[in-house]
């Protein structure tokens, strides 16, 4: 299947700018369910993303630790369980849902995903959870992610040769799993069972910790604030992905200046990377 080049001029369409009548509540909430006792800078990253990124409101759902840590960052940040439009869940989290009793508390929290049907992005911990939910569903799995996903399917394949072949195995992937894929690699596929999206190439400064998971907050973000858009046609998913990681690459390449970076200084020029895109 040919892809399609995404560019800015794509994203700007699914950048919701907001208008003098709207408010905190129209703007979009996204629920995040992210962050455990092993990787806790998880937390902080996907919520630090996705407030950047123009969102309304932010519900974090967690024991006190975590919320805590949140808090210190995002004061803005909500921490009880509320309605939400989005949902962006299982950012550092073990898939290994029984290798501690801490593990096993934050994947209680992923039922919440069920009680309210709305566009939903599943991210490490929560993967398994693809083709269980009823609502739009998106999965950002790097290649041995993906691997280990379709393995558990009855499909064996390396990480290797998904990297070697990554257009190929994003639309495998979105074929077996029933969902819409983002693989991230040097060069992103998203791929829907009717089309494939290729994002450019992305700098190699973004290979870096916690850079996942920034991505990740930055698409909740982007799916909180285009959910109707989503509901109504589910292909606007890969759509609204394709920004989220056009963003993040963007916000890289102007924080690095082809210098080293860290994914928290990419977060501050999230805002700068739309402006541009926007204007």
């Amino acid at each position: 299947m040919k892809s399609q080049r995404w560019t800015a001029k794509d994203s700007k369409k699914h950048i919701i700018v907001p208008s003098a009548l709207d408010h905190k509540y129209s703007r979009g909430t996204l629920g995040v369910i992210t962050g455990s006792a092993q990787f806790p800078g998880a937390a902080v990253l996907t919520s630090k993303a996705a407030l950047a990124t123009g969102l309304g409101v932010l519900r974090f759902h967690s024991s006190s630790g975590l919320a805590h840590l949140v808090l210190h960052a995002a004061p803005e940040a909500l921490v009880q369980p509320g309605k939400v439009d989005a949902w962006l869940v299982g950012s550092g989290v073990s898939d290994k849902k029984y290798s501690d009793y801490t593990t096993w508390l934050r994947h209680r929290w992923f039922k919440l995903m069920s009680a309210q049907s709305v566009p939903t992005v599943l991210d490490a911990g929560a993967l398994d959870w693809a083709r269980k939910l009823t609502q739009p569903t998106l999965i950002t799995p790097h290649a041995g992610e993906l691997a280990k996903l379709l393995a558990k399917r009855g499909i064996q394949v390396s990480s290797e040769a998904i990297e070697a072949d990554p257009k190929k195995w994003s639309m495998v992937a979105t074929d077996k799993l029933g969902v819409t894929v983002l693989l991230k690699g040097s060069t992103t596929y998203i791929a829907q069972p009717d089309f494939l999206i290729e994002l450019p190439k992305a700098t190699p400064w973004l290979a870096t910790a916690g850079s996942g998971d920034v991505l990740a907050g930055i698409i909740g973000a982007l799916l909180a604030t285009n959910y109707i858009e989503i509901l109504n046609d589910e292909n606007n998913l890969a759509r609204v992905a394709a920004t989220g990681a056009f963003i993040h690459n963007s916000a890289a390449l102007l924080a690095s200046k082809d210098a080293p970076i860290s994914s928290s200084s990419i977060i501050e020029f999230i805002p700068e990377a739309i402006r541009k895109i926007i204007k």
